[in-house]
């Protein structure tokens, strides 16, 4: 394999320009970076970013940590923060939790092994002891995306806000009864439920966790014979959304006459299905340019600073299953 000084003598360039070149510098002159690159490119050099990383030097690699790559909205915001940290000469290292708190902390290892320069990452719980222990060993700065993480800098949407906005259309709606799919110390469900407090339908409102698709049947089921009252279920993320939808049409639950549905995220296939279905929209593209651009600042301009809370507002997308 070619070396940076190969790279010069081919170049006639110095090898510390050659160094400067390929370590994402633009001080050098366009012509001559090109020149580097060129030469780089036909003799299939390869950046050793694990070896200069143990020198001490940036490895131009960040390490990107999300809870559930098969969900449309952490596939999609991956590939945003891809483009925002190529746009500055960086690399990624994806990393999926599963939402398996063993998987967090084994990649969090990982990360700190591969000499990174930050890190991106959707939290399980961002409140868990654990969650900020681990976060304690980190030697590199962390962006928490989509998540309000205390003490760290957070780039999120306020799912608080979210779930009574849900509330609010629901109940214009003509909902009585509601149900939400998820955990519920979820930020979501939170809001939710306190705005449906707040209009007396406190007593009304219950949350389901889910597990696998007959217990989602059978509760869903349940839920819906204890009462005569048109009923609302806001799943967690819209997969949680499809999978109610399935089990509401095997129970020949009219959607939405007798029972609404409302998913999280707005992914792409819940606008294709029959009844299209409701979405709470987050600005995927924005949120990542922010949380990419305030981890680089750290990275470059690393030092004491305030840290920084920036809350997105979302967006309700209402079609026919509500």
């Amino acid at each position: 394999m070619i070396t940076m000084t190969e790279i010069a003598r081919l170049t006639h360039v110095s090898q510390p320009t050659v160094s400067r070149v390929l370590n994402g510098s633009q001080t050098v002159a366009p012509e001559i970076r090109e020149r580097v690159l060129a030469c780089a490119r036909e003799h299939d050099y390869q950046f050793n970013a694990l070896a200069k990383g143990l020198q001490g030097s940036k490895t131009q690699l960040l390490g990107v940590l999300v809870t559930d790559i098969s969900n449309g909205f952490f596939a999609d915001l991956a590939k945003q923060i891809e483009t925002a940290a190529r746009k500055r000469g960086y690399s990624m290292i994806l990393f999926n939790s599963d939402y398996n708190p063993q998987n967090e902390q084994e990649y969090l290892d990982v990360v700190r092994r591969y000499r990174v320069d930050g890190v991106l990452a959707v939290p399980i719980r961002e409140t868990s002891a654990e969650w900020q222990e681990y976060v304690k060993k980190l030697d590199v700065p962390i962006v928490t995306v989509t998540r309000r993480a205390k003490g760290l800098d957070s780039v999120y949407v306020d799912h608080i806000q979210a779930g009574s906005m849900v509330a609010s259309h629901l109940l214009e709606q003509g909902f009585r009864r509601f149900l939400f799919i998820g955990k519920d110390y979820d930020g979501k469900y939170v809001g939710f439920r306190q705005k449906l407090v707040q209009t007396g339908y406190g007593e009304q409102t219950a949350n389901l966790v889910y597990q696998d698709d007959v217990q989602l049947k059978q509760a869903l089921e349940g839920w819906f014979r204890q009462a005569s009252e048109r009923g609302a279920v806001f799943a967690g993320n819209d997969i949680y959304a499809l999978r109610v939808l399935d089990a509401l049409r095997k129970l020949d639950v009219s959607i939405p006459e007798e029972v609404g549905v409302i998913g999280f995220d707005d992914t792409s296939t819940g606008r294709y299905l029959n009844p299209r279905l409701s979405s709470v929209s987050q600005p995927i593209a924005q949120m990542a340019q922010e949380a990419v651009a305030r981890l680089l600042d750290r990275i470059e301009h690393p030092g004491q600073r305030e840290v920084l809370d920036y809350p997105l507002s979302a967006e309700l997308v209402l079609r026919e299953s509500t």
